[in-house]
């Protein structure tokens, strides 16, 4: 009976939602990490590939990291390499002079993310053939199935990873009576140590490196270093997996073996060392043993059903703020496709709106599961990662993804999954006013793209990284747009006041110090780059290093506006509120170029990659909100030519870069071409230039398990993807909502409930043959609702006037807290 009511709850599906648009599904087992499905409560991550005889469950934790707290004083000679790429910038106009002394002013690189570990489970089926395979990732309930018939008997494993109780835990069952017999074992790439606790228990405790080489670094002799001879750099891990269950289980140090069983259950249960990005994870670390032991006992106080009852109560708090669906074609074929498959067909040219729905369903799953509150932020892969030396260590790139890990998090109603992205920024400030003071004699705080568990903020490259990517100093003024952010979707004024507004303000002092003025009287950044990209300057040589770059400078307005802001909400210092005034006026402006582009560069020149997967310069259209078709008609065209110029191609988080630039620009059909690309199928060979077919997940898209592909995989372009989604539907970054801004023809009906709008409001919108049926608007604080809409509207019990404007119609009026809306077209 216990058994059947765990498998009743697991299948009955909820209403509102289809299995169609929350459920990943596959007829055969992963055979590479991009196949197997993730699972996540914010620490542990699994990546379950559902295998038959030998299944394979890849660990994560998400403070698992090599290294120790960050090093102070790593160039003393990086203020005199400034002055000097300054002299060479601004007197001699030389940029290639200008990069190599820019490259002296680079500092240590990050450390990485390391995998925890493996969980093997090996099946004795005796040599029968399995039949009825099948697997899936059901996102409506964070809950991972695998499912197989061998001789009349069905084996079923259903994994979950517990937010409440911090456990993974997975349970195994079968169709008749003794059937079930296993050997669960552990092992990691990392140095590690098997033990047999008791007859039901094992452990494996290790060490992560004191240093990890990133992939790029090929000089050093020896990539991995374990040594450390001051007890400061490489953590402790722990790992426990227990058993429970019937038939016989015992233990040793090759595992657990579970023999003649029908219902057994693994709890497993992790933790390290890592106590604070200032800390020595080895001599000042947290009891890893204490904390995995309690974890693990205070689960086991619980049973199985009252550990799944808890975890779907916390999974479906977050997840079920927000529906989203489209309206699909009768005989939707391609939605009856196993995922991959389906991901195929897609490709080909399938119409399947609810694969659409899937994937902006899975960026908010996703979220959830690897960004909690008191936790890490998401770096690159999430929470999951499965090498010692994963692609670019793996770590915080605060150049795009970082900050677009972050994207849909506000408007997607998920405000709480913001939270360890500000602690991080925090600890990034502590780091960063050393940074700032060290390396540029400046006040304020300082980060540049690269970044790990360590707030780690100086430039990378060890004075041999290319300065277009090592170099560029704008890391703090755009995270804090994520303070300010979080203030605009809540109104809480003591996050803004005692958080936000400090943290703002130290990137403005750092701003403040950085900016120089050129021969014109603006005030510019120098040494500046337009992240990994390059120029050909006025005498053709190709260059990186310039002067006042157009991501530079939108930053940087971008902070000094929303500071502005910050400082009038809460009414208070007014002195440097208007020094922030009159130097955001000198700030060198945006151009635009002879070819009706938004001007890159301090100069109109050409870029050496006409079609870079970067479109930096156009942070002013997003995420930034200095251009807009409403405000700025003129610089919204030539984003617009800029992107024409640039072309449709991209790696994945590029791709989803563009959806949002083409919602931003109110063109829904163009948003909706790359929201298509961005789910094209990358497992599948693409066309090289010369026409013939490159190997296996060489192309940028969707993995088989729907992560994003870059390729290789990183996590920003599923964030990325459901924040354009969904800024294709809402948009509130004028202080107006604006619904169904760029709905798409594809789009032609559907509906979406549960988004959030600047101001604390809280939105729903249905429409049909692509016009709005109505909307519902709940305002959680009150104050002024300014609707955008391309129609006039009527709002229900209100005397609103709509009144026509250059884009659509706008309707103000007054709402109060705690009262809903209903809005619709006259």
């Amino acid at each position: 009976m216990k058994k059947l009511l765990l498998l009743l709850i697991f299948l009955v599906p909820m209403r509102g939602f289809s299995q169609n648009d929350t459920k990943l599904w596959y007829t055969k087992p992963a055979k590479v990490w991009t196949e197997a499905l993730p699972l996540g409560n914010g620490r542990l991550g699994a990546m379950v590939f559902g295998r038959v005889e030998n299944e394979l469950i890849q660990l994560n934790e998400s403070t698992l990291w090599s290294g120790g707290p960050v090093k102070t004083n790593v160039n003393p000679n990086a203020y005199a390499n400034l002055l000097l790429a300054r002299e060479a910038l601004f007197k001699e106009e030389n940029y290639t002079k200008a990069s190599a002394l820019t490259r002296k002013m680079q500092g240590v690189y990050s450390e990485s993310f390391e995998p925890l570990g493996d969980l093997m489970i090996n099946q004795d089926l005796k040599g029968a053939t399995p039949t009825d395979y099948y697997r899936d990732l059901n996102i409506r309930d964070a809950l991972a199935t695998t499912r197989f018939t061998v001789n009349g008997t069905v084996f079923t494993r259903q994994i979950f990873v517990s937010a409440p109780d911090q456990v993974i835990v997975i349970h195994l069952t079968t169709s008749k009576p003794g059937e079930l017999n296993f050997k669960a074992s552990t092992k990691s790439v990392l140095k590690f140590e098997n033990i047999s606790i008791s007859n039901n228990e094992i452990a494996m405790k290790g060490r992560a490196p004191a240093h990890v080489d990133p992939t790029n670094v090929k000089y050093n002799k020896e990539p991995i270093i374990y040594a450390d001879s001051t007890s400061c750099r490489g953590m402790r891990y722990k790992l426990l997996v227990k058993a429970a269950g019937n038939g016989t289980i015992v233990s040793d140090t090759s595992g657990i073996s579970v023999k003649n069983a029908s219902d057994v259950t693994l709890y497993l249960s992790a933790a390290t060392s890592f106590n604070g990005f200032d800390k020595c994870p080895d001599s000042d670390g947290k009891d890893e043993n204490k904390l995995a032991e309690q974890y693990l006992n205070s689960a086991l106080k619980k049973n199985l059903q009252t550990l799944l009852n808890d975890h779907l109560n916390d999974y479906h708090k977050y997840f079920n703020r927000v529906s989203f669906h489209l309206a699909a074609p009768e005989n939707n074929s391609n939605a009856t496709l196993p995922t991959d498959e389906r991901l195929i067909g897609y490709t080909n040219g399938a119409t399947d709106p609810e694969l659409e729905n899937l994937y902006f369903n899975f960026g908010r799953y996703l979220l959830i599961s690897c960004s909690r509150t008191g936790g890490t932020p998401a770096n690159l892969q999430g929470i999951w990662n499965n090498n010692i030396r994963p692609s670019w260590s793996s770590n915080f790139t605060t150049n795009i993804n970082t900050e677009m890990n972050y994207w849909p998090v506000e408007m997607t109603n998920l405000s709480e999954m913001h939270e360890p992205l500000f602690d991080f920024i925090k600890n990034l400030s502590v780091t960063g006013a050393v940074t700032a003071k060290e390396f540029y004699h400046a006040n304020g705080w300082a980060v540049h793209h690269n970044s790990d568990i360590w707030a780690l903020s100086n430039p990378v490259g060890d004075m041999r990284g290319d300065p277009k990517w090592a170099n560029w100093a704008m890391g703090s003024p755009w995270l804090c747009q994520h303070l300010w952010q979080h203030y605009q979707f809540t109104g809480d004024k003591q996050f803004l006041k005692n958080t936000a507004y400090p943290l703002m303000k130290g990137a403005a002092e750092f701003c403040l110090s950085w900016l120089v003025e050129d021969k014109n009287g603006y005030l510019v950044t120098a040494p500046s780059l337009s992240p990994e990209n390059d120029f050909l300057d006025d005498k053709g040589q190709k260059g990186n290093v310039s002067i006042a770059t157009t991501m530079d400078m939108s930053i940087i307005w971008d902070l000094f506006t929303n500071l502005i802001a910050a400082s009038k909400e809460l009414n208070n210092d007014s002195v440097f509120r208007q020094l922030i005034t009159d130097k955001r006026s000198k700030l060198f402006p945006l151009h635009i170029g002879k070819k009706g582009n938004l001007q890159e560069w301090y100069k109109d020149w050409e870029d050496v990659d006409p079609h870079h997967r970067h479109v930096s310069h156009l942070f002013a259209l997003h995420p930034g909100t200095e251009i807009s078709p409403v405000t700025t008609p003129d610089f919204a065209a030539a984003a617009r030519k800029t992107l024409e110029l640039r072309g449709d191609e991209g790696t994945g988080w590029s791709l989803a870069w563009k959806i949002n630039f083409w919602a931003r620009l109110l063109d829904g059909n163009h948003a909706y071409k790359l929201v298509r690309d961005l789910l094209r199928a990358a497992a599948i060979p693409q066309a090289n230039p010369d026409g013939t077919l490159g190997k296996v997940g060489s192309g940028s898209g969707t993995y088989p398990n729907m992560f994003d592909a870059h390729p290789p995989f990183q996590i920003d372009g599923n964030f990325g993807g459901t924040a354009g989604m969904t800024e294709m539907l809402l948009q509130s970054q004028l202080n107006e909502i604006h619904l169904l801004p760029a709905l798409p023809d594809a789009w032609q009906s559907g509906e979406i409930k549960g988004l959030k709008a600047r101001g604390n409001f809280e939105v729903a919108i249905k429409w049909m043959n692509n016009k709005l049926l109505s909307s519902s608007i709940k305002s959680n604080i009150g104050g002024l609702c300014k609707l955008r809409t391309k129609v006039p509207v009527k709002v229900a019990g209100i005397q609103a006037k709509s009144v026509k404007s250059n884009i659509g119609y706008v309707t103000s009026f007054t709402s109060a807290k705690g009262k809903t809306y209903t809005v619709t077209p006259i």
